[in-house]
């Protein structure tokens, strides 16, 4: 079902919002998650303002850095795709996407190189290093944006499919957070969390529902299943101490006031 918000600005003109809202069939209610974050690293910012322009045109949340290390200084696990350049100051973008890839919390973030390098050893070089696609300069804004598109739905693909042959051997799997589901067993990094049996099945039906929210209703339907009342309170509660225990993990569990709770892809 597709719902329009008509909402009138300062000037007297009208803006539409659409908001697609999905009704499972026993009246659950989902929303989609929120908006596929974009990172630009190039040191050309005009170029940086217009790919951000365009991207937030189709509907993606757009930032930009002028270098390498400056988008270091950023949370990167916010991010759901990055567009890199090479050919940059200190720090080259080969040099960032390796930090990158070497680093657990980043590693499945999906890199598009754009450069001039258009060389077929540059090419085959970013796309061993681990980048998802490689855009030689001068490119159209609008071959990128479709090369973005076509590569958050690959990944989004890969890694619903792994994170279901995860589960399939017992375990729920989100790059360095693990849930073995047979021995009650959660682990960060390789080092194990104590989580209370309440805090292991929320964080469990929440990474089984990935990319959406879920109601309170639904949550406490489903994981207080042996309690007779319980207080919306309760589930604030164990989402509070989830994220502190999870570490950096914890800043994909995100919050929709009035709607619910949720795990970002």
């Amino acid at each position: 079902m597709n719902c329009y918000i008509f909402v009138k600005s300062q000037n007297c003109s009208f803006a539409a919002l659409k908001i697609s809202i999905l009704l499972q069939s026993d009246f659950s209610l989902y929303i989609s998650m929120e908006t596929k974050r974009i990172l630009i690293v190039d040191d050309e910012e005009t170029l940086c303002e217009v790919l951000k322009l365009n991207l937030e045109n189709e509907g993606f949340d757009a930032d930009y850095a002028l270098s390498a290390e400056q988008a270091l200084t950023y949370d990167l696990c916010r991010y759901d795709l990055i567009l890199l350049d090479i050919m940059m100051g200190e720090m080259s973008g080969i040099k960032m996407a390796k930090r990158l890839k070497a680093d657990v919390r980043t590693a499945q973030i999906p890199i598009i190189f754009c450069t001039a390098r258009d060389s077929e050893d540059d090419m085959v070089m970013g796309l061993n290093l681990g980048a998802d696609d490689y855009i030689a300069k001068p490119y159209t804004i609008r071959n990128v944006v479709a090369r973005v598109k076509s590569v958050l739905r690959r990944t989004s693909a890969t890694l619903g499919r792994v994170a279901k042959e995860a589960e399939g051997s017992g375990q729920l799997i989100v790059e360095g957070l693990c849930l073995d589901l047979e021995f009650k067993r959660c682990t960060v990094d390789g080092t194990e969390v104590k989580l209370a049996k309440k805090e292991f099945e929320l964080l469990a039906y929440l990474i089984r529902h990935r990319g959406k929210i879920c109601s309170r209703e639904q949550i406490l339907s489903r994981v207080w299943t042996d309690e007779v009342i319980v207080l919306d309170r309760t589930i604030d509660v164990n989402i509070t101490r989830l994220r502190s225990k999870i570490g950096t993990y914890g800043a994909y569990i995100v919050t929709r006031s009035g709607f619910g709770y949720g795990f970002r892809d």
